[in-house]
């Protein structure tokens, strides 16, 4: 299939729209996010290497038909990509997206990319069998203004939030006692499929959880921020009982002049539930990454949680900073 442009394009001089050229688009496409990230109050900040990576292998979208680029008089304002999921639960997901230039916005350049984003998902989807429901979802930060009221207007409906939280110091961290029977430690190079694999079985019941594939674990191997000796990993004999993966992003802290880990990966396998485990678990990533010299945590989390993340989170002093909405509609 040949790549065309599926909308009306505004009427701009010097405006044209084009696909992916391959890697040497990856030094746009980060500048692009950073800069609108920046303008969307979004703490982001990405390389040309960050985005190879993201690249490196994915699953359900096709770059040489799935990506879209805005350019104006030669410079690129604006890129986006669309992409489909389909949930343990059933449904389809199928999800348009796009970064868009502040020197690019207010001139009809998103409606006509997400108009395009659009028809290309539904061409995706037509091939699709019809034994499961199949919506369009974005989402966007709620400093994101712009973007709410595009997605209003093309008929997307709010269904789901969640929260960028931090805990804006490290000092007078609370008592966590781990349950009995278990222990902490770093796992092995040979355990690493394990505590993958762990970490999928326990979110299976979460909302809008998604079969893992390969590409996701290698990109698991080679998260750019990986050190297992932060992480905290619960063990029962040889089976993983739950687990937090911090991070420390010291470039996104340079970026932004602060010293920020991240208690992310957060999960706990259902025999293991209801005991304490999933907070003594944060506690002892919070003194981790104070140890390492952060002054500050942050984690993000869906509100709609059934297990009760917002509440653990905020008990061990964590603070909504950020809320996010994602929306839907039915696909056409």
């Amino acid at each position: 299939m040949a790549w065309s442009f599926l909308a009306e394009p505004p009427p701009i001089p010097g405006l044209f729209f084009r696909g992916f050229l391959g890697e040497s688009d990856y030094e746009v496409m980060a500048g692009l996010i950073n800069a609108a990230c920046a303008a969307d109050g979004v703490d982001r900040v990405e390389t040309a290497g960050d985005v190879a990576r993201q690249y490196a292998g994915l699953d359900n979208c096709d770059p040489s038909t799935d990506m879209v680029f805005a350019v104006i008089h030669g410079r690129p304002v604006g890129y986006g990509r669309v992409t489909w999921w389909q949930e343990h639960a059933g449904p389809r997901r199928y999800l348009p997206f796009c970064f868009l230039h502040p020197d690019g916005r207010g001139r009809g350049i998103g409606t006509a990319m997400l108009a395009h984003n659009e028809a290309r998902l539904r061409q995706i989807a037509a091939g699709h069998p019809e034994d499961q429901p199949k919506h369009l979802e974005v989402f966007h930060a709620e400093s994101e203004a712009a973007a709410a009221a595009l997605y209003g207007g093309f008929g997307y409906r709010p269904v789901l939030h969640a929260a960028d939280m931090v805990r804006p110091d490290l000092e007078d961290l609370p008592d966590a006692l781990l349950p009995e029977g278990l222990i902490v430690r770093t796992p092995r190079d040979e355990e690493m499929r394990a505590v993958w694999e762990a970490h999928q079985e326990a979110f299976r019941d979460h909302v809008g959880a998604t079969p893992g594939t390969e590409n996701d674990y290698a990109r698991f191997l080679e998260f750019p921020w990986n050190d297992p000796t932060l992480w905290r990993v619960a063990w029962d004999g040889d089976r993983i009982a739950g687990q937090v993966r911090s991070f420390i992003d010291e470039q996104e802290n340079a970026g932004f002049g602060r010293r920020r880990g991240y208690t992310e990966f957060i999960s706990v396998r259902r025999p293991y539930r209801r005991r304490g485990l999933a907070r003594a678990l944060l506690v002892q990533s919070l003194e981790a990454v104070r140890d390492r010299g952060m002054e500050e945590a942050a984690l993000g989390v869906l509100t709609e949680n059934l297990h009760g993340a917002l509440r653990l989170y905020e008990s061990v002093g964590f603070r909504v900073v950020r809320l996010w909405t994602t929306l839907r509609k039915p696909i056409a």
